[in-house]
């Protein structure tokens, strides 16, 4: 893991198509990100372990639950997950523990601890974030809810760890 103060830390969403949790958890946490006037120091991806939707936007309903609260998702496009990225990426988080088993299974052994479900950081009581695919509206706003959780909590942990130090003071 990197040590304290690092420079630039990477961040890899990751779900099953790329097209509904993952772009969401992306958009959020990159709008956390830059409100809290480290973009210049943390970026975040997203990725899927399946190659069903590579090259597409965001599902429809991920883009307008977002967009309610002010995230915008419209220029993201669906990428699988490459061998590459274990390398990459200092913190790869799955939306559930079958996306958890994928990534684990193609994860060179040196890069295994990078590898945690996104809702470790959350406050919440729940592990997973469910695939709102085959929901309706309703499921796309509890996704929303868990993401903007995780993410908080996210911030808060690479904050305390990476740059303890207020930004600019």
């Amino acid at each position: 893991m990197l040590s304290l103060m690092t420079a630039n830390i990477q961040v890899l969403m990751v779900c099953l198509g790329n097209i509904c949790r993952s772009p969401t958890a992306h958009g959020v946490f990159n709008n956390r990100i830059k409100n809290a006037g480290l973009a210049d120091k943390i970026h975040v991806d997203c990725s899927g372990t399946g190659n069903y939707h590579i090259g597409k936007k965001p599902d429809r309903r991920s883009i307008e639950t977002a967009a309610q609260r002010g995230y915008d998702l419209s220029s993201f496009r669906a990428r699988q997950v490459q061998a590459s990225d274990f390398e990459r990426f200092d913190y790869i988080l799955a939306m559930d523990n079958a996306n958890l088993r994928d990534l684990q299974a193609r994860c060179p052994q040196d890069y295994l601890s990078k590898l945690q479900l996104f809702l470790d950081y959350a406050g919440a009581d729940c592990e997973a974030v469910p695939d709102p695919y085959f929901s309706g509206a309703e499921g796309f706003d509890v996704v929303l809810d868990l993401i903007e959780d995780a993410s908080d909590g996210l911030l808060a942990y690479i904050r305390d760890r990476h740059f303890p130090d207020p930004v600019g003071g």
